[in-house]
């Protein structure tokens, strides 16, 4: 398969490097990613100012713009061929719950089934953990059903997989997205020149880790696969709308 590979950790990743490594024993991938860590970029893009590319010398492309960015410019100017998929990790850290609507992973991954293509996102669900090398053979097996099985064309898949060794691993998990509470305020101080500078707390505590969600899958060691919708719509309030709005009278 032709692959786009990116992520929002930046080029230089570990995880982004080893999930290249192992696709690329079978695969053509291409990569082009961040040249910076753009954590919670969500699927912004970069509209005010030009997007500059280098090629490093690993061949792998480094864009000064979002992952939405990168999977826009790999897709439309620098792949010669377009990709068959679009694979978005391996994330230093979880997506899960409501964490995916800030994703800069998910949303590349988003990006690629907006123009057109599936698309998966990887993360492993631990900050701390340097060994991606076991969550990119999963991430492999899982792309190898996804040829046999296609995603639907309105969805992608979201992947977790627990930091642990081989032998704990579980299995895997088809999931839903879990909770969290609201997230705590932001966090006032003042810089080196007494200014005052904000930023945010605590991500939320987990409000819905219940059995069928992500939450739960990676806490009981399983691999979690939530699908994910790309079109926003809550279609089963549609008709509730339209009885509100055959009464108005404007």
């Amino acid at each position: 398969m032709r692959i786009l590979l990116s992520n929002d950790d930046g080029v230089d990743a570990i995880g982004l490097k080893t999930l290249y490594e192992v696709l690329s024993k079978a695969h053509q991938v291409t990569v082009i990613a961040p040249d910076r860590n753009c954590s919670g970029a969500s699927n912004s893009l970069t509209l005010v100012n030009p997007l500059r590319v280098k090629q490093l010398d690993n061949g792998f492309y480094s864009v000064n713009g979002t992952p939405t960015d990168c999977v826009h410019i790999g897709i439309n100017q620098l792949m010669h061929e377009k990709p068959d998929i679009v694979i978005s990790g391996i994330n230093h850290g979880p997506n899960l719950g409501d964490d995916v609507i800030y994703s800069g992973t998910v949303a590349a991954a988003t990006e690629g089934r907006y123009m057109g293509l599936p698309a998966i996102a990887a993360s492993l669900a631990d900050y701390d953990s340097q060994d991606f090398f076991y969550a990119a053979t999963i991430i492999a097996s899982i792309l190898e059903q996804i040829e046999s099985h296609p995603i639907p064309n309105d969805q992608i898949l979201n992947i977790n997989i627990p930091a642990l060794p081989k032998n704990e691993i579980q299995g895997i998990a088809a999931t839903r997205c879990g909770r969290r509470h609201q997230a705590e305020t932001m966090v006032k101080s003042k810089d080196q020149h007494g200014r005052e500078i904000y930023w945010y707390g605590p991500v939320g505590e987990i409000k819905d880790a219940s059995a069928g969600t992500d939450f739960y899958a990676i806490t009981q060691g399983y691999v979690s696969v939530t699908p994910i919708s790309v079109d926003m719509t809550a279609k089963e309030s549609i008709n509730l709308l339209d009885s509100w709005f055959t009464e108005m009278k404007i």
